[in-house]
């Protein structure tokens, strides 16, 4: 004899598969958040041209960023040793907007604006490592407003 479910007995089935995937999603949703950028709070971006990865933003890297973002062991998956590695970002996507500085989440994170939790170098590091100056989130924007080259 062959197993019949009432139409009640399927409906309730539907909601709780549904209410599953619901709490999913917007648990999923929570956890890759990303921060509402103040544009009005960023530095200028320099008004240097033409400037590149490797002959301008590769030292900033290195010096600031790169002891905890490198290829053997990247934070948060950004590796910022290579432009490659730049451009992919991290495990919860893009840090750039090629083009617009403005909505870069990595120009906010260096620029410390908006929440604490994002900014770059953290506050407390292990390493020391102080602040980017106003001048080298202006090279970072000028750069990703150049196109990230």
């Amino acid at each position: 004899m062959k197993n019949k479910m009432t139409i009640s007995q399927n409906l309730i089935i539907l909601t709780v598969v549904a209410s599953v995937v619901a709490l999913s999603t917007t648990g999923r949703a929570e956890e890759h958040k990303r921060p509402t950028i103040d544009a009005s709070k960023l530095p200028p971006a320099a008004t240097k041209p033409g400037v590149t990865y490797e002959g301008d933003i590769k030292a900033i890297f290195e010096k600031s960023c790169v002891k905890c973002h490198n290829a053997e062991k990247p934070k948060a998956k950004l590796n910022l040793t290579t432009l490659a590695g730049t451009l992919k970002g991290s495990g919860d996507g893009k840090v750039i907007e090629s083009g617009n500085s403005a909505k870069s989440l990595l120009v906010a994170s260096v620029a410390r604006i908006g929440e604490e939790d994002y900014w770059m170098p953290p506050k407390d590091n292990k390493a020391n490592i102080g602040p980017l100056t106003v001048e080298q989130v202006g090279l970072i924007r000028a750069w990703i407003d150049q196109g990230a080259k």
